[in-house]
């Protein structure tokens, strides 16, 4: 499984990611952000379209124990 979280260090608040994959990213505070609870949720192939495809490259994907 994969977790997914934004890096606000890195993110500016384009909201590409809530367009994508709005079950799972929200803008909050004008910059993107994950759903509490959502962030198991990358395993979905529209979830890692959006990490690839985010302008600021903020989405951040990485593995999590079985």
């Amino acid at each position: 499984m994969t977790k997914v979280s934004v890096d606000p260090e890195l993110c500016y608040g384009s909201g590409e990611c809530m367009y994508r994959v709005p079950s799972v990213f929200t803008v909050a505070d004008g910059f993107g952000s994950v759903i509490a609870g959502r962030e198991d949720s990358g395993s979905e192939p529209e979830v890692r379209e959006a990490a690839e495809l985010c302008p600021s490259q903020a989405i951040v994907l990485g593995s999590q124990p079985a």
